[in-house]
């Protein structure tokens, strides 16, 4: 049996012809060709496929096992140095990556995940002012005690206090004749004391007991700040016990910063109190580990904590872990339109604890140190592989030698890889503390209630 073309002026056509003619089917309608140069089948840098076939790179290997060679020779044990380098999700080079060494304040990074996976990035920690006894607005004059209660603010500081004064103040608050009682879980100024903390307090509430320390942070404020005038006859009392049942009536809520801001400041400088107070509001180390271990997949060694700031070798995590923990924190971000860069220190913009390294350009960073030991965990962009994920950390004295060499490294890197052209939108900082709406001491952040209790 021959087949016959006839007037096959298509490929269509000819599709007509042979599925009427060898299918049965009748009266097939020919449907318009694949129009193949309107789809873009080009990889994408983020596909699986692509990324594995990137993290094959045997001079990155090579780079990272020199560096390690190298501290070996110059006396640090090879089994005390763990690398962890990524390209995004994939691993490029590691050097006892899983295995759990001292991480220093690389725990703040444990405690900035576990922070945001409890309350997320807009969180606001609100401390309450109320009095006892009886507000006599028209003479301004509490005949009782100011009542503070904290609620878990680890931010707290003078210019925050003097805003609250002058909320105070305008509110018709100018003499105390009891005293300044705080309670709840309030701290000033990073001091872990509640007695320390209202002593601060009591001195901002009063310009004329102000030291050079206050001034100073008043003139951080906006140029026509007033200055605060609280008289408090009598002393300052603590009670960590709740006393919201007890007062009188309330007069101000004030708001922290929100916790994206609160974590940029904390890991900027790296800052121990903060770290500790934020940890022990997510429920102390061990649930800060419980967390983190609920979002990521590790080991069960991989990270075991004593608390919240790194104080201490007990503090122990794999490099692994630390990226790991750095890329679900920026997947929480990203769902917020917000980045890493938003929590931690970027290089060439920010100072603190990185404002003498000579890391890449825009690379995001958080260190840690102890006596014998230095920590560097973040991201860098790259021109070939986009977003590099890497965690450092070294055992041994000398941390100077240490950091260069760890600066180094990551130089080699880049330098392998290409520097990036500019900032990748992963990488785009919108939290810049001193910038609205991140400034201490805004006004709006205290919120009136002047309600009496019934």
């Amino acid at each position: 049996m021959g087949i016959r073309l006839v007037g096959l002026g298509s490929a269509s056509g000819l599709a007509s012809v042979l599925l009427s003619g060898w299918f049965g089917f009748g009266n097939w309608q020919s449907v318009e060709a694949l129009k193949l140069g309107a789809v873009d089948i080009r990889p994408k840098p983020d596909s699986a496929w692509v990324q594995a076939l990137l993290s094959n790179d045997p001079a990155a290997k090579e780079i990272v096992s020199g560096y390690v060679s190298r501290l070996s020779s110059v006396g640090y044990a090879s089994e005390r140095q763990g690398v962890w380098v990524s390209a995004g999700q994939f691993p490029v080079a590691d050097h006892k990556g899983t295995t759990p060494l001292p991480a220093a304040s690389l725990t703040k990074v444990a405690t900035t995940l576990a922070a945001l996976t409890s309350w997320g990035p807009d969180q606001r920690f609100e401390t309450l002012v109320g009095w006892q006894g009886q507000f006599d607005a028209e003479s301004g004059t509490i005949n009782g005690d100011l009542i503070v209660e904290g609620g878990d603010d680890p931010l707290f500081v003078w210019e925050e206090a003097i805003a609250l004064a002058n909320t105070l103040n305008l509110l018709g608050v100018r003499r105390v004749t009891g005293d300044l009682i705080i309670t709840g879980r309030f701290t000033m100024n990073f001091e872990t004391s509640l007695s320390k903390s209202g002593t601060l307090l009591k001195q901002a509430f009063n310009a004329s007991e102000w030291n050079d320390e206050v001034r100073v942070a008043h003139q951080n404020l906006a140029p026509v700040t007033p200055t605060p005038q609280i008289r408090i006859d009598g002393s300052v009392k603590t009670d960590p016990v709740s006393q919201r049942n007890l007062v009188s009536g309330w007069l101000v809520r004030h708001d922290s910063l929100s916790l994206v801001a609160i974590l940029k400041a904390m890991n900027i400088y790296s800052n121990n109190p903060m770290a500790e107070q934020v940890a022990k509001t997510v429920g102390g180390p061990t649930a800060v580990v419980n967390k983190v271990k609920t979002v990521i997949d590790i080991e069960s060694d991989e990270l075991t904590l004593v608390n919240g700031s790194g104080l201490g070798e007990a503090n122990q995590m794999s490099p692994r872990t630390a990226v790991l923990m750095l890329q679900e924190t920026q997947d929480i971000l990203q769902s917020h339109s917000l980045t890493v860069s938003d929590v931690f220190p970027v290089a060439g913009a920010d100072g603190g604890t990185i404002a003498d390294r000579n890391l890449p350009a825009n690379a995001v960073v958080k260190t840690g140190s102890l006596a014998v030991v230095s920590a560097l965990a973040g991201a860098m962009p790259t021109q070939d592989k986009g977003l590099v994920w890497f965690s450092l950390i070294n055992y041994g004295s000398g941390l100077d030698a240490l950091r260069s060499r760890q600066d180094r490294l990551l130089s080699a890197l880049e330098q392998q890889w290409g520097k990036a052209s500019g900032i990748p939108s992963e990488l785009k900082t919108t939290v810049v503390i001193g910038q609205a709406p991140y400034q201490f001491g805004l006004p709006e952040r205290n919120i009136p209630i002047l309600e009496q209790s019934p």
